[in-house]
C-alpha cells in the first residue's frame, strides 16, 4: 500500500487517541501504531487507559478503553494534552473522550456503531453524528463495521469473527493519514498468527481496506508528515516502564555477578514485571509466583540471605502487606529491592489508574525506627536506570530500597536506547571473604556503614540473623537499651550516607529566581514541558525534579534557597511538599495537587504557574 495523492501537513508532533469498547482492540491498535511510528524513525510516548472491570456492559462509559500516542520529531516526554486525531469506535467512547480532542481535530467514527440502542446505553438523547454538535471538528463518518465484513467476505468468515478485525480497518485509515507503510504490521501478523493463516489473511485484508478507503475520503485528503527524530546512534525499541524495570534488574544481576531472584504475587499494574522476568531463565533469572504478598517478599529475603539480587514487586495494597517483612530486611540489613507500581487508592481504589499517593507509605509505613532508601523513576524508559540504581544501592549499602514507579509509567511506553551492560556503573557488593580473621557480622564499612554480605556455607562466616535486635559488631541477640539506641542510629545513618553516593540535585533554568517548580517521579514530562513554555516567554521560573527521595540529594537545601516561592506539583494531596517541610523547613512552599487517576496536562500547569507568578 503506497499513498499516491493528498496534501501534506508538516507537523513537529501529533497526538492520536484510539478509543472504543473494551472488546474493540484499542490497546492493540495503539500498540501497533506506536511500534510503526518508532520504526518510521519518530520519537514517542504512549498512555494506555483501560477500565478496571473485567468486562463492563457493552456500549457503556464504564467499558471504554483507550490508547493515546504522542509522536514527534523532537524528544517526546509527555503523552500529549489534547489529541489531533480521535478514533472512536462506538458512542460511549466518543462521549467519554470528546473533551480530549482539540478544536478542529479529526474525529474518525464507526457510524455503524451509532444505532439507537448504543446511543441510549451511552447516555445520548440524540445522534451526535447528525445533530451538528461536532461541527467544530473534522468529522469522518466511516462505515467501519460494514466495510470490515466486505473486506473478508472472500474468506468465508462469519460476521462476528470478521468484526473482531474492525480495529485494523481504523488502523489502516491512520496509516494512510500519516503516509506510513503497513509492512511492519504485516510482519506482526505473520509472527503472531503463524499457525492461523485465516487470521493473518483477514487482518491483512481489513488493514488494506481501511487504508484504501481513507484514500477516497475528502475529509482525509491531507496527510500528516512528521520528520524523523534526531537520535543518538544505537539500537532502540519501544518499551513499557514495567519491561524497562525488568531489564534494569537483569542488567544489575549481570553487572554485579549476583543471581536474580524475584518473589512476587500478581497485582495490577505491576504484574508485567513478573511476566517479563519469567522469560529470562536463560540469563539465570529465578521467578517465584507466591501464594500471597507476604510469601513473595519473605522468599525474596531468603534469597537475599543466600547472596541473590533479591526483588519483590507490587502495588499499593500489596506494599501494605509487605510492610512487616520490609522491617525484617531492615533489621537483618540485607539487600532487597521492593518495586511499587503505584495506582489509585486507598484499598482497591482505582486499580488501572495512576497516582503518587504511596509516598508516605514508602517513607514511613513500617513499625519502629525502620529507615529504607526510596527512589522514583520519572519516565517509562528510565525505569531501566532506576531499577539498576536501586539494585546497586541495595547491594552496595546492604539495605532495602523501595523503587516507586506508577501505572502511567509502567503501562506507558517510550523509545529506549538499549545500553551495553559493560557501560553501566560498576556494582560491587561487599561480600565477605572465606576465613576472614577480622570478620564480624555487624562490623561496618566506615564509608557506607554497610555490614559485609556473608553468604551461607562460606567457610568461617557463620553468624546469626533474624528479626530480634543484634549486638553491634558481633551480631548476638541483644536487649541492651544502649545497644538498641546505637543500632537504631547506625541504621538511620547508613541510609543517610547514601546521599554521598547519588547525584546532586539538578535544576533546569537559573539557580535563583521567582519560582522554583518541584516535582518527583512520574510527573516529570508535563511539568518540565510546562516550565519550558514559560521559560521561552522570559519568565523567572526553574524546575527541580527529584528522583532520590530518601535520602534527598545533599545539595537540596541550596537548590531550594535560591527562590522566593517553591511550588510542589504531585498526583496526591501533598505528600512530598509535607516531607520537604519536615526536612527543609523555612521556605515559602506552595502546592498544586491532583487526585483524579489522570496525569497532569501541560496546559493546566502553565495556567497554575502563571497564576503563582502573578500572586504577590
Amino acid at each position: 500500500m503506497v499513498k499516491t495523492k493528498s496534501n501534506v501537513i508538516q507537523r513537529d508532533a501529533v497526538v492520536v487517541k484510539f478509543v472504543g469498547d473494551s472488546g474493540d482492540g484499542m490497546q492493540l491498535s495503539g500498540t501497533l501504531f506506536s511500534d510503526t511510528a518508532a520504526l518510521e524513525g519518530l520519537d514517542l510516548a504512549t498512555f494506555p487507559d483501560y477500565p478496571a472491570e473485567i468486562r463492563a456492559p457493552h456500549n457503556t462509559i464504564a467499558g471504554v478503553s483507550g490508547f493515546q500516542v504522542h509522536v514527534g520529531t523532537k524528544k517526546i516526554e509527555t503523552t500529549g494534552d489534547l489529541c489531533d486525531v480521535l478514533v472512536a469506535m462506538n458512542p460511549a467512547s466518543l462521549k467519554a473522550n470528546l473533551k480530549w480532542a482539540k478544536p478542529g481535530a479529526t474525529i474518525i467514527v464507526d457510524e455503524n456503531a451509532f444505532d439507537e440502542a448504543a446511543l441510549k446505553k451511552s447516555g445520548y438523547t440524540e445522534n451526535p453524528l447528525e445533530n451538528g454538535s461536532l461541527s467544530g471538528y473534522n468529522l469522518v463518518k466511516a462505515p467501519i463495521t460494514l466495510l470490515t465484513r466486505e473486506a473478508v467476505k472472500h474468506l468465508s468468515i462469519d460476521n462476528k469473527s470478521a468484526e473482531r478485525s474492525k480495529n485494523m480497518f481504523a488502523l489502516g485509515m491512520m496509516y494512510h493519514l500519516f503516509g506510513w507503510s503497513s509492512k511492519h504490521t504485516y510482519d506482526f501478523f505473520d509472527k503472531k498468527f503463524k499457525n492461523k493463516p485465516d487470521v493473518i489473511a483477514a487482518n491483512k485484508a481489513v488493514l488494506e481496506a481501511g487504508f484504501n478507503y481513507a484514500e477516497t475520503i475528502e475529509a482525509l485528503a491531507s496527510v500528516f508528515q512528521v520528520s524523523k527524530a534526531k537520535m543518538e546512534p544505537g539500537r532502540y525499541r519501544n518499551i513499557t516502564g514495567n519491561v524497562a524495570t525488568a531489564w534494569g534488574f537483569l542488567a544489575a544481576s549481570e553487572r554485579s555477578g549476583r543471581p536474580l531472584f524475584l518473589g512476587s504475587y500478581p497485582i495490577t499494574p505491576a504484574t508485567e514485571i513478573l511476566i517479563e522476568l519469567a522469560k529470562y531463565k536463560s540469563l539465570g533469572a529465578k521467578v517465584f509466583q507466591a501464594e500471597d504478598e507476604i510469601a513473595g517478599i519473605c522468599s525474596a529475603i531468603g534469597a537475599s540471605y543466600t547472596g541473590s539480587l533479591a526483588l519483590t514487586t507490587t502495588s499499593g495494597p500489596g506494599l501494605s502487606l509487605k510492610s512487616e517483612a520490609i522491617g525484617l530486611a531492615v533489621m537483618t540489613e540485607l539487600p532487597l529491592v521492593i518495586v511499587n507500581v503505584q495506582r489509585g487508592g486507598p484499598s482497591t481504589g482505582l486499580p488501572t489508574k495512576s497516582e503518587q499517593s504511596d509516598l508516605y507509605q514508602a517513607l514511613f509505613g513500617r513499625n519502629g525506627e525502620c529507615p529504607a532508601v526510596v527512589i522514583a523513576a520519572s519516565s517509562s524508559a528510565n525505569c531501566f536506570y532506576y531499577a539498576y540504581m536501586a539494585s546497586k544501592i541495595a547491594m552496595e549499602h546492604m539495605t532495602p530500597v523501595i523503587l516507586l514507579t506508577d501505572g502511567y509509567l509502567g503501562n506507558g511506553s517510550q523509545l529506549f536506547r538499549i545500553p551495553k551492560v559493560a557501560e553501566l556503573p560498576e556494582i560491587k557488593p561487599p561480600i565477605a571473604k572465606p576465613n576472614d580473621p577480622d570478620f564480624k557480622p555487624y562490623r561496618r564499612n566506615p564509608e557506607t556503614l554497610a555490614r559485609q554480605w556473608a553468604l551461607p556455607g562460606t567457610e568461617g562466616l557463620r553468624h546469626r540473623v533474624g528479626g530480634l535486635e543484634k549486638e553491634d559488631i558481633y551480631g548476638n541477640v541483644s536487649t541492651d537499651p544502649l545497644n538498641h539506641q546505637k543500632m537504631v542510629d547506625l541504621r538511620e545513618a547508613k541510609v543517610q550516607k547514601v546521599a554521598e553516593f547519588i547525584p546532586e540535585q539538578g535544576i533546569t533554568g537559573t539557580k535563583e529566581g521567582d519560582v522554583l517548580v518541584v516535582s518527583w517521579g512520574g510527573t516529570y514530562g508535563p511539568v518540565s514541558e510546562a516550565v519550558e513554555v514559560l521559560q521561552k516567554e522570559g519568565k523567572s521560573i526553574s524546575h527541580a525534579h527529584f528522583n532520590y527521595i530518601m535520602p534527598l540529594p545533599k545539595n537540596t537545601a541550596n537548590v531550594l534557597n535560591g527562590f522566593k516561592k517553591v511550588i510542589v506539583c504531585e498526583l496526591n494531596s501533598g505528600q512530598f511538599v509535607n516531607y520537604l517541610k519536615m526536612t527543609h523547613p523555612g521556605h515559602n512552599y506552595l502546592k498544586y495537587n491532583k487526585v483524579q487517576g489522570l496525569p497532569f496536562t501541560v496546559t493546566e500547569l502553565v495556567n497554575v504557574f502563571n497564576a503563582t507568578m502573578e500572586e504577590k
